[in-house]
């Protein structure tokens, strides 16, 4: 067994709410509320994304309101805010394009594309951009909460054994809430910094302390200008 990432399809949302661009502001206020969720995407008639509306695109219209007894309201804002304010159904309040995923993404791929597009979820497809389901940021940190005795077994077992034949008396693998620490010796220098960096991509780990010394330093031609 080798050592893999977690992948979309094992952490998203299945049971995805869409609405159609023609849906009214109310209908989707009321689809939010009824769901308990804070963004629905927007499907055409073939069930493929359109666009996206979170609470923050139905917020624009409750700030635009004036004040009660005659007071102003928020003071104007981007072209586009100023539309989403006035906007009645879903094809004025969506955001769009929207950022969408599939489902045999690693979440390392996923939150990388959450970085990308600056969203905070991303709508998976398949291969005929049909929406499958939903990931957000609380579903790609859900692999922050795996055991320390679970993410110490895979390093020993599939990295350090499997794919680097070294045994426990080499290098010994200590886990407290997901920091890492690799203690011991191996031969070449190569051998330790690829344990550290195979370490570094196990599910879970937060980051990776190096503690191992070596022998030979088969890296120093290749540290040279």
């Amino acid at each position: 067994m080798t050592t893999q990432h977690s992948t979309v399809s094992e952490v998203m949302t299945r049971d995805v709410v869409t609405v159609r661009p023609d849906t009214s502001f109310k209908e989707i206020t009321s689809v939010l509320s009824s769901h308990g969720i804070s963004a629905v995407p927007v499907a055409d008639e073939d069930g493929a994304p359109v666009g996206l509306v979170s609470e923050a695109d139905l917020l624009r219209k409750q700030a635009e309101q004036p004040e009660k007894y005659g007071g102003q309201g928020a003071p104007p804002g981007w072209p586009h805010e100023k539309a989403k304010a006035r906007a009645e159904n879903a094809a004025g309040l969506m955001t769009t394009p929207v950022a969408t995923a599939h489902a045999d993404w690693s979440v390392t791929e996923a939150a990388r594309a959450m970085d990308r597009h600056h969203v905070k979820r991303l709508v998976v497809v398949d291969e005929t951009d049909h929406i499958i389901g939903i990931v957000s940021r609380p579903d790609l940190l859900r692999v922050f909460l795996r055991p320390d005795e679970e993410i110490r077994q895979e390093i020993r077992d599939d990295v350090l054994e499997e794919m680097l034949r070294l045994g426990g008396q080499e290098v010994q693998v200590q886990v407290h809430d997901g920091v890492v620490t690799l203690r011991g010796e191996v031969e070449k220098r190569s051998t330790a910094q690829i344990a550290e960096r195979l370490a570094k991509g196990v599910d879970g780990v937060v980051t990776v302390r190096p503690m191992i010394d070596y022998t030979v330093d088969d890296m120093a031609t290749r540290d040279k200008p």
